[in-house]
């Protein structure tokens, strides 16, 4: 279940992210409240994933499903750049996730 937990924790990770940008930097309230409480959620279930997941798994793996599921946002919704080396990131990014939870 830690594993399930982490990976909520990381989608609720990448909602505030995408919220906190829709809040036009806290100057929207709906977006602002959505990006509070989304928030909140994604530290209680890291908090809870962390009861059996190890500190440095744990928080390499949820900012990294952040960090991959905001760049994927960024491109489909806000129209951000797709450029090889944008790419090549993201892989390596997705290569240490795998890495990473393979070593634990």
């Amino acid at each position: 279940m830690a594993w399930l937990y982490l990976f909520i924790a990381g989608v609720f990770e990448i909602i505030w992210a995408f919220s906190m940008k829709q809040s036009l930097g806290f100057t929207r309230p709906l977006a602002s409240t959505i990006t509070l409480v989304t928030m909140l959620i994604s530290f209680w279930l890291l908090a809870v994933a962390m009861r059996t997941i190890p500190l440095g798994t744990a928080y390499t793996i949820w900012t990294g499903i952040g960090a991959i599921g905001a760049f994927a946002v960024g491109i489909w919704f806000l129209g951000e750049p797709v450029t090889p080396l944008r790419l090549l990131a993201a892989t390596l990014i997705i290569s240490g996730l795998i890495l990473m939870k393979l070593a634990s």
